[in-house]
């Protein structure tokens, strides 16, 4: 298996743009974490200019966290741009299983257009599979060990590699899945941080072409440096500012020396 420090490397050494359709909740916190892991963010999201954005950028970030129908618009353009155009797209299905609206919304991205990565917490992704499972607003009432079939469901059906987080990172493509055990539980106490390990996804898959390496590669740095920041900072306030500290010095070689993934 090819070490994670050589994906990180190559978004260092890029530095893609990566575009980003994402909820007004994150777009600071997001946009910062790309920087600081050495990536280049952009937030667009109207319908003028998401297919313009969409052929200047590395990769397309699709999250779903707050929704309306003029930005579900300019989702359906920028997917369908950057299928056009051969460029990753990551889907964060935020919330998927809490309202029927965002569930209809999914069903259409996914006929818009099938993801390069699907990247979400256990029960958004037991919801998109069609298990029977009710979301607790955004957060996971599964651990991602439990949405393991139906990781691999969606990855067959829709071709994705499939990204779950939790306890345990579940990365699945096809047949192949990956295990990343880095992390800390505060992580799931501060808001931003699921969004973040997409668009992150997203700077590894514009990097990488190989998605499942990309995928395990950004699942990894998000829980390495969330282990680096947790070492100094055990509250969510300073864990932020630690942890977007620890993005900015993460190496490759830090990277393969910390990282715990199995296969």
């Amino acid at each position: 298996m090819e070490k994670p420090g050589k994906a990180l490397a190559s978004v260092q050494t890029q530095v893609p743009l990566v575009h980003n359709i994402t909820n007004f909740v994150v777009m600071n916190f997001t946009a910062n974490a790309l920087l600081a892991v050495g990536a280049s963010p952009v937030m667009a999201h109207a319908v003028e200019e998401v297919e313009e954005m969409v052929a200047i950028a590395g990769a397309l970030v699709v999250n779903i966290g707050t929704l309306a129908p003029q930005w579900v618009e300019g989702m359906k353009l920028a997917m369908k741009k950057a299928v056009e155009l051969g460029k990753p797209i990551i889907l964060d299905p935020v919330g998927a299983g809490a309202t029927s609206y965002r569930n209809q919304v999914l069903t259409e991205l996914l006929e818009t257009a099938s993801p390069s990565i699907i990247r979400g917490n256990a029960s958004e992704i037991l919801a998109l599979a069609g298990s029977n499972i009710k979301t607790k607003g955004v957060d996971s009432t599964a651990s991602s060990a439990d949405s393991l079939e139906a990781a691999r469901e969606l990855s067959k059906k829709y071709g994705s590699v499939v990204s779950v987080s939790g306890a345990t990172d579940v990365i699945v493509s096809g047949s192949d899945v990956a295990f990343v055990d880095n992390g800390v539980p505060l992580m799931t106490r501060i808001t931003g941080m699921g969004c973040s390990a997409s668009a992150i996804a997203g700077a590894f898959a514009a990097a990488n072409q190989d998605a499942f390496v990309a995928a395990i590669g950004a699942a990894a740095t998000m829980g390495v440096c969330g282990e680096i920041a947790y070492e100094k900072a055990q509250l969510p306030g300073s864990f932020q500012t630690f942890f977007l500290d620890a993005l900015a010095e993460i190496n490759d070689e830090k990277l393969n020396q910390l990282a715990k993934i199995r296969q």
